[in-house]
């Protein structure tokens, strides 16, 4: 049996109004999907794409009608890694556990809550997906809808300790496809909704890896393992900072929260001082600078990547810059990118073939690249891991500050999509490894300009880099593994 954690949230007792609010929720959504979280679910183990050959992970899906239970006896050493499709960024921190699981003996196993229909896990996350979605790209287009919807929801509503309530209610109906996993297997959840449903379903052994740098009670997952990212993180999240506005909360109680460092992949970790020492001597030498440029999940912000993509225009011409741009699986944002660059620009795009993509990556690390290189698949796996293979031969990475910030690649700051994404910029700022946030186009505008003019500023970048390397800040995936599998 699990504690009713919608009332209770570690000591601190939610009041009668909002506790019958998130019941009321959960019995609203149980009418609407048709299921309660007690409908029969069994998984299978089949092959993932693209990841699966690279670090041997294996995928759990809906086994075929009439199947039963799934066995993962057979698997030496299973570690679960919980996601949602909710952007790309939860994908790409699935993606960096999965790798560090692998480079320590383990077996990935990938489990996504919206891979299963039929289920309340699959249709609750894909009307919320739904929703985020267009409020990302509404805020980059309306401004009055930013200022007084967007930013506050995304800084101060999820904040708040009465939204993870509603939210813990909601979770209880996301238990059907944890049937088959074992109540001890180790389960890393990239986002909070899997983590609190493992915990419902009564599993032992759950990490919940808090992906954001502001404390937010919308990651909370009680009776879980928390880790973080940042130690400001870590002493926010300690206190639970400000989701209360009228009381002192009890603070989250010793052992449940664990800072651990960047969650970054393994092979991106293990190759920090060679991509850094090629990224030093392409500044140095004068090679065009490499700017890499990545369209996040929702598909938002072309209006701003227009504009950056003006303005490289004539260093591209000149042969002192080079552009790679990934579109994820927004191919219709690529089509309309790609009118605002004249047909005397040097253009090749690489999509819907990951084989070739990832090749074109492998020899740009040593290699010479000139003009605009254009990425994107089909295969959201493809997709998002592009951008991984892309940063190694980058010179500077072109990104809202979401979970790319994190990322050991020398960084440019653009606005951020969602106040809580703002202390990202503040970390990497003071890691030294990426620029403050840049928040309009004239100041990001002139970063590039000086970047071009002085590029010892990527060479300081990298020097900051492999710094931060040595004291263990890009470590986190393996020490969320090693939580996970009791090795801490």
């Amino acid at each position: 049996m699990t504690t009713d954690r919608a009332a209770v949230i570690f000591g601190n007792e939610i009041d009668a109004r909002t506790y019958a609010k998130a019941c009321k929720s959960k019995e609203k959504r149980a009418r609407k999907f048709g299921c309660d979280g007690t409908e029969t679910c069994h998984l299978q183990v089949a092959d993932l794409p693209v990841i699966g050959d690279r670090f041997g992970a294996k995928w759990l899906r809906p086994a075929d009608a009439g199947a039963g239970a799934v066995d993962l006896s057979g698997i030496e050493k299973p570690v679960v890694v919980g996601n949602i499709r909710m952007g790309f960024g939860h994908y790409r921190i699935s993606m960096a556990m999965a790798s560090a699981a692998a480079a320590l003996g383990y077996t990935p196993l990938w489990f996504d809550l919206m891979g299963f229909p039929g289920t309340a896990a699959t249709q609750l996350i894909a009307q919320q997906n739904a929703l985020y979605s267009l409020g990302s790209v509404l805020s980059q287009k309306i401004w009055l809808f930013n200022k007084l919807v967007w930013e506050p929801l995304n800084s101060e509503g999820f904040r708040k300790l009465t939204y993870n309530a509603a939210d813990q209610k909601n979770a209880e109906l996301m238990v059907a496809p944890y049937a088959d996993l074992p109540r001890d297997i180790p389960f890393i959840g990239t986002h909070a909704w899997p983590a609190q449903a493992a915990v419902h379903a009564g599993l032992t052994h759950v990490v919940n890896a808090i992906p954001d740098n502001w404390p937010m009670a919308l990651h909370l997952s009680e009776g879980a393992t928390h880790t973080v990212q940042t130690p400001s993180a870590f002493l926010g999240y300690k206190a639970l900072r400000g989701m209360d506005k009228k009381r002192a909360l009890h603070p989250m109680p010793e052992g449940s929260l664990v800072y651990t460092g960047h969650y970054i992949d393994h092979e991106l970790v293990l190759n920090i001082p060679f991509d850094c020492l090629r990224r030093i001597d392409r500044a140095l030498d004068g090679s065009p600078t490499r700017y890499l440029l990545t369209v996040g999940g929702a598909g938002a912000q072309q209006d701003l990547f227009r504009g950056i993509i003006e303005h490289l225009l004539p260093f591209i011409k000149r042969e002192e810059a080079t552009l790679f741009v990934n579109v994820g699986d927004h191919r219709d944002v690529w089509e309309s990118l790609r009118t605002s660059i004249p047909p005397f620009v040097k253009l090749t795009e690489h999509f819907d073939d990951f084989d070739a993509a990832a090749a074109f990556a492998e020899e740009a690390l040593e290699g010479e690249v000139t003009g605009i290189h254009a990425f994107g698949d089909s295969d959201i796996f493809s997709a998002v891991y592009m951008t991984n293979l892309l940063m190694r031969a980058c010179d500077l990475l072109v990104t809202k500050p979401s979970e790319l910030a994190y990322y050991p690649v020398p960084k440019l700051m653009i606005k951020r999509v969602g106040g809580h994404e703002a202390w990202g910029a503040i970390r990497a700022a003071e890691v030294g490894d990426g620029t403050y946030e840049l928040e309009t186009l004239p100041e990001i505008c002139a970063m590039i300009d000086l970047v071009q003019a002085e590029p010892s500023i990527i060479a300081d970048m990298c020097d900051n880099i492999v710094a931060a390397d040595a004291v263990g800040t890009y470590d986190g995936a393996y020490r969320v593994v090693q939580l996970a599998c009791g090795e801490e």
